[in-house]
Order: C-alpha cells, then structure tokens, then sequence
C-alpha cells in the first residue's frame, strides 16, 4: 500500500528503473478490464511515452487528462482494473505515476499479481472504446466469477471511495523461460526481452533506449535504438583484469537470458536510410577472450542475418556487446576510451 506522494523527488532513481516496462503497451500490455472510465479510460495507464497536460483542451466529460480518472463514488468499495502484462517475468519495481493529477489523484494504491499460464487467461468482457461509462452490473459479476476461478493477471485498486487519477503504471522487471521444457536443440533468441534477456548497459540512448530492440515480436513499432551519430573507428581491447575497454563508437551490452552458443547473429536496420543507417558493426563478448570481429558492412533499411562469425564466438557465453558507427560529414573528435561497468546494485536486481 502506498500512501499519497509527498513533498520533493528521490535524490536518484532506483536501479530497476532501466528493466523493461512488462505492462506497456508497445510489449503487449493491454487493459483486460476497469470498472470505471468516466473521466479518462484505463489504457492510459500503460502507454509507452511520458504523461502530458494540455491545458485548455476539455472533452465533453470535462478537463482531458492524460491517464486514468474515475468519478466519485456513490456507492461501496473502490475502483480497480485489469493489466494484462506483456512479459511475463519477475517483477523488480513498480512506478504508479500521478503527473498532472493535482487535486484529484488517487491517495492510495493496492497492487496483486498471479502468474497464469499461456493460453489460460480468463475471458473477459470486449472493452472498445470507453470513456464516460462504467462497467455494468453485469459485467462485474461475470468478472468477479472469473477472477474467483481462474486468478487475474495484475490488478491497480485506488481507495478511498472518491474519484482519483493515475497517469502511468510501469512494471519493471525482467522476462522469464521455462528452460527446463525447451529443447535444447532448437534455436532460440538468446537476447530476446520475453526470454529474459536485457540491456545491461550502453553509450548513448538520445533517441531511444537499446532495449528496444529486443521487444517481442509483432510490437515493433517505434522499437528501435537511435543514438546520436559517432563517426570512429571500432575496436575491442580489455584492460589487465579482461574488462572490456571501449575505442569508439556507439555500444550496447546485452546480458543474455541464458548460457548459450551463439549460431546466428541478426542485425536489423529496417526504417533507417541514408545517414540514419549503422555503416559498420561488431560484437564482442563478457568476459571478453578475443578482439571481437566485425560483421561485414551493414546494408540500410534491411534485417540481416550472419552466421557464426569466429571460433572464438561460438563459445558459451553470458552477455553479448554490439557496437555501431556511422559515417557522417562532421568533424570527427578524439575520444578516450571508456570503460564499461555495471554497479553491483543494479547487477544484484537482475
């Protein structure tokens, strides 16, 4: 339970934040029900960017906010809706975000989850398009049945029993596979977010987060990661203890969802044309052993798949890293190399 915000913000963010969102909608996140959407409807609750506020913008049901607001109840209990994760995973951190709600947020929260198998999710009644409407008698009786049987997914409960507004709910965490039932000779997308694999750490994120680009599949709209251009040359070398010091370019590391051999590597750059497209890449890999390689030169708007690349390569291994660099017409600057880290508080949170 969380009481109402107080005055101030955290000194800094805490560590889960830079985990996957599994309740946003551009991962598959859905609103499977809400009893009330009178001000502003529950999918506002799981949409990818940041809360606005417009000021002078009203609907027919009063000010438009940027999240969801129910009205003041006149009858018992409070008001509470449905999150379909989607990842499913384990859950590190929770934000309940109340930007813009000033007067009418809700002053409290409750938050319950049940893990439910694929395929076994309960039927819940079509949503559509709703705002200005609550559920009906019946649509809360046919759900309480079901919730009573089969278990809900995620549930946001606000009390007291007044109106009140949330505009955000993140669910952090991280995806998890059964790896016991896979078959270990099949192929499988190592990096993958829904399996449990995640950006660990990166150079630059100035158009986007790299874990983007581990998104499940069907959901890749806006799924990308687009640093700012770096026109260097690439290039792997690990100091006296093997960590992995950087040349140049721009870099993600991925930490994998699973020990494994890496038979395949596929690099897609579709939508990114022109100056936008990645020129060049290479991998390399934690704890580095080799020099890493580069994959031959990258072709825009493309999704490419290379085989294998070195001996070295294909060894079990844990964490992956993908360096990029773009050829631009400016002035290329010197760059010392860095070196990467991860702090032991957010290591110890995946």
């Amino acid at each position: 339970m969380v009481d109402s915000p107080r005055e101030g913000k955290l000194a800094r963010s805490p560590d889960f934040v830079q985990l996957i969102d599994m309740a946003s909608e551009s991962v598959g996140g859905k609103i499977l029900f809400a009893t009330d959407d009178f001000f502003a409807p529950a999918e506002n609750l799981i949409k990818s960017d940041s809360p606005r506020f417009e000021e002078h913008k009203y609907t027919e049901f009063g000010r438009w906010m940027d999240g969801w607001e129910t009205r003041r109840r006149r009858t018992p209990g409070h008001d509470w809706c449905i999150v379909r994760l989607g990842v499913q995973g384990l859950i590190r951190g929770l934000d309940v975000d109340i930007s813009y709600f000033t007067g009418g947020y809700a002053p409290r929260i409750s938050i319950q989850a049940a893990n439910l198998e694929e395929g076994k999710e309960p039927a819940m009644p079509p949503r559509g398009v709703r705002m200005g409407v609550a559920a009906t008698a019946e649509e809360l009786d046919a759900v309480a049945k079901r919730r009573q049987r089969e278990g809900v997914a995620v549930g946001l409960r606000a009390v007291p029993l007044t109106d009140g507004g949330v505009a955000r709910l993140r669910v952090y965490g991280v995806g998890h596979k059964d790896w016991a039932s896979a078959d270990p000779k099949e192929p499988v997308d190592l990096a993958a977010m829904a399996s449990g694999g995640a950006c660990v750490g990166f150079s630059n994120a100035h158009f986007g987060h790299p874990n983007k680009m581990i998104v499940p599949a069907g959901f890749g709209a806006g799924s990308v990661w687009h640093p700012r251009a770096h026109a260097c040359p690439l290039g792997f070398q690990s100091d006296e203890t093997g960590a992995l010091l950087v040349l140049g370019g721009e870099w993600a590391v991925f930490r994998l969802s699973h020990p494994g051999v890496v038979t395949q590597v596929e690099i897609d750059t579709t939508h990114f044309e022109g100056p936008y497209a990645p020129a060049r890449a290479a991998l390399g890999r934690l704890p580095l052993g080799s020099q890493g390689h580069a994959v031959p030169q990258l072709s825009p708007n493309t999704a490419q798949v290379f085989d294998s690349l070195t001996p070295e390569l294909q060894d079990v291994v844990h964490a992956r890293r993908l360096t990029i660099c773009s050829f631009c017409l400016l002035r290329p600057r010197d760059k010392p190399m860095m070196r990467f880290s991860v702090k032991a508080g957010f290591r110890s949170s995946l």
